[in-house]
């Protein structure tokens, strides 16, 4: 697949990436060294990541999985239960536990029915999918949503933790809420 300017399809050697991706999702221990390449997407450092958001004429989706917890089951409803909060990349969308490597059925139905929506049904929408650095959880889902036949799909393997070192704004997102049965 072609790229966006200034992407890659890899990682430069020696960035600390995997340099061979799984067969299949990763399905425990998120936080490590990620793969450097994303069969069915493009790799964008955050240089060419800021880049391609400045495209005014090419809107991409900024899709962010980091995990939420949800408020605890048994808390009674008068309990005070805060969700911690969220900074992410300004205008990203956040799709909140989307990326393990095997979803429960309501999450998959939550995550597919979140990409037709915002992308209006349109797979050759550019969806930047990110986590944070060093996070599988992005990595699985950008390789799921190509699985599912997006054909645009870009992942930011340095997340929010690279935006931010770069010096970049982030702003306080909230979780797309889910609809009755997701």
């Amino acid at each position: 697949m072609s790229g966006p300017p200034g992407a890659s399809t890899a990682l430069a050697a020696g960035e600390g990436c995997v340099p061979e991706e799984p067969s299949g999702y990763r399905m425990s221990d998120f936080r490590a060294p990620v793969p450097c390449t994303l069969a069915g997407g493009t790799v964008v450092s955050t240089e060419a990541l800021r880049r391609l958001i400045e495209l005014e004429s090419d809107p991409h989706l900024l899709i962010d999985v980091l995990p939420s917890p949800r408020r605890p089951a048994g808390l009674s409803e008068d309990a005070m239960w805060f969700p911690p909060e969220r900074h992410s990349i300004p205008g990203s969308v956040w799709l909140p536990n989307t990326g393990y490597g095997e979803l429960p059925v309501e999450e998959e139905r939550y995550f597919r029915a979140n990409l037709d929506r915002l992308t209006g049904g349109d797979r050759s929408r550019p969806l930047v999918i990110f986590c944070l650095a060093d996070c599988w959880m992005s990595w699985n889902a950008a390789r799921r949503v190509a699985a599912w036949g997006y054909t645009s799909v870009i992942w930011y393997p340095d997340g929010t933790d690279g935006w931010e070192a770069a010096g970049l704004p982030l702003a306080e997102v909230s979780p797309v809420p889910r609809a009755p049965g997701q």
